[in-house]
């Protein structure tokens, strides 16, 4: 099996060349550096450095800005000199889609320039064509012709890169030999490396966004163990994102589950939190989201075991065989969906209202479960599971000396399959704000799940019974494993945004958010529109200035709807679908 580390258990940090942007310098021994987005309109310069000054203030490193056009790019010049002029250092970094004469102009005042090699030289058509090995050298050939410029400018000027894949933007080329998998994100970004490195260009670092952590995970893991086998001289620094990963508690828990879980691995030299909000909230959270995962590696194991006892795959996700048991009356395990537990006191402080919890219902209580807690080294122990005739839920006892993660994955290897396996967040008790709380349990939570460990779920960490209600079912549905209410796809707004974001999507949720398992994404322009939507079932893009457009999975079937009519509109079009349904007139209390 090829590995993007070198072990399941206390992974070092992955080692890579220094890339430098501006006066950062990135990978390395370098810290992870923290990055955002300008919401500004990259023509209103003044807006532009106001926004990136309070940035750099909240202790943002790297500033994106887009650049949709060589005529919108050529305004950088006015915005580095008015962030200069203040006295601010920071480094910018130009986000390019479709405009290859945009990078260029661009290329000429920032330090650093993004490319999507998914529609950098190509324009997205959907077509279904079968390339031959000649025909697929010729497309690559014109990709050069069209990208090889902006590296030998970039060469010429010391201007950084990213190769930065987005799993909804793959071109046709690619979609027709790899389909729409994280193997066709890797091979996406490589195609533009080798051009890179032909000009002799390394001063370039990749990333694999996708808004689903599961396909996000598996791309960044697979690209690693690509770039290992490619040789030692392809280890070029990475940067970390969930994109469109929404607002509120919804969006930090994913994005957690995703940058999280490969920070954890070793993996990761840059983030973005990426969130539907101002971009001054995403540096809070990106900041606690790097202090929790360093505080995890502290925790280091001495555990000998390599990648061949692996009892999952870390490139595609299957969910752990164990067998189907009842607990308590209830059935867990096997294909059952996955349970959330309780503590008998947190039980009992919710007991006067459980019938007005609707879907956040604790379902079982954990003293009363039966579970059997063992150190998963305790060589006894696992052999008296392992001996037993039947299955019996497991779970990993609290206060011993590893990572929640670390126990886990040891706990799925040495234990039988069958038995069924109850996830904690942590196994340590903290006195952490709930900030920190929330970002442990949705990296310790997610990072298994999202490997196929595990039956059930207990929060510990968080006291407050509803709270820690809340964060569970959220987890559970962020990582793919339970979904009970709407799932959002919002992207963060930038200056392409041709709506208000945030207010749109508050709105789009008043409306919808009682449909249980509708994925509905919400889009500021067309580049964060049909391709980077994935796998919505429907979507609001915004197409013109207060147009929007709607969409039916990746298929514009609605144009230029005035805004203030385009909500109404997006719900005639889930009912046509048959996907609509009445929100209940029953109260439903949310913990």
């Amino acid at each position: 099996m090829p590995t993007y580390s070198p072990s399941p258990f206390s992974p070092p940090r992955r080692q890579t060349r220094e890339v430098t942007v501006g006066n950062v310098a990135i990978g390395g021994d370098n810290e992870v550096a923290v990055q955002s987005m300008l919401t500004s309109d990259t023509r209103d310069a003044e807006a532009c450095v106001k926004e990136a000054l309070g940035l750099t203030e909240a202790g943002c490193e790297i500033v994106r800005v887009t650049a949709q056009t060589k005529k919108i790019a050529r305004n950088l010049e006015h915005i580095l000199k008015g962030l200069r002029d203040a006295g601010s250092d920071v480094p910018i970094v130009a986000d390019i889609h479709f405009k290859p004469d945009a990078a260029m102009e661009a290329a000429k005042w920032v330090e650093k320039v993004r490319v999507n090699p998914g529609n950098y030289a190509d324009k997205k058509k959907f077509e279904i064509l079968e390339y031959t090995d000649e025909q697929y050298a010729g497309e690559l050939q014109r990709i050069e012709e069209k990208f090889g410029p902006l590296v030998d400018f970039c060469i010429e000027g010391g201007v950084a890169m990213r190769i930065g894949t987005n799993h909804g933007s793959l071109s046709d080329r690619i979609m027709n030999r790899y389909g729409d998998t994280p193997l066709g994100m890797v091979e996406s970004a490589l195609e533009f490396a080798r051009i890179a490195r032909d000009r002799n260009y390394h001063n370039f670092v990749f990333s694999m966004k996708a808004s689903n952590p599961k396909v996000m995970i598996e791309a960044y893991r697979l690209l690693t163990a690509r770039l290992a086998e490619e040789g030692d001289d392809w280890n070029y620094p990475i940067h970390l994102g969930v994109t469109e990963a929404g607002d509120g508690e919804d969006g930090r828990i994913k994005s957690a589950i995703g940058i999280g879980s490969l920070l954890h691995d070793g993996v990761g030299d840059t983030i973005r939190v990426s969130l539907t909000e101002d971009s001054i909230y995403e540096i809070p959270v990106a900041e606690a989201l790097d202090k929790v995962v360093t505080e995890m590696r502290l925790t280091r194991s001495d555990l000998q075991i390599g990648w061949d006892a692996a009892t999952w795959d870390p490139f595609s996700y299957e969910r752990r065989k164990s067998a189907k048991i009842a607990v308590c009356g209830i059935p867990l395990g096997g294909d059952e969906t996955v349970r959330v537990f309780t503590s008998r006191k947190k039980w009992d402080a919710l007991a006067h209202k459980i019938d007005r919890l609707g879907d956040f219902k604790p379902e079982i209580v954990v003293e009363d479960s039966g579970v059997i807690a063992i150190d998963p080294r305790d060589e006894e122990a696992v052999i008296f599971l392992n001996e037993a005739e039947t299955p019996s839920l497991v779970t990993v006892s609290d206060g011993i000396d590893l990572s929640v993660i670390d126990a886990y994955r040891l706990l799925a290897i040495k234990v039988d399959p069958k038995h069924p396996i109850l996830l904690k967040d942590t196994l340590v008790p903290s006195e952490n704000e709930f900030l920190p709380k929330l970002l442990t349990a949705s990296v310790n939570l997610g990072s298994l799940i999202c490997d196929g460990i595990g039956d059930a779920v207990l929060i510990q960490g968080e006291q407050a019974p509803g709270q820690s209600l809340r964060m569970a079912y959220n987890i559970l549905q962020a990582s793919g494993a339970r979904i009970f209410k709407t799932d959002y796809v919002a992207c963060p707004s930038c200056g392409r945004t041709l709506f208000n974001l945030q207010t749109t999507t508050q709105k789009i949720r008043e409306a919808t958010g009682h449909l249980k398992g509708v994925r509905i994404a919400v889009m500021g322009c067309i580049v964060n529109g049909p391709g980077e939507m994935a796998d919505a079932d429907f979507g609001y893009v915004g197409g013109a200035p207060n147009k929007i457009n709607l969409y039916v999975g990746k298929e514009a079937v609605k144009f230029n709807i005035p805004e203030a009519e385009a909500v109404d509109r997006l719900i005639d079009l889930i009912k046509e679908h048959d996907r609509w349904i009445e929100a209940s007139t029953e109260e439903v209390e949310v913990v």
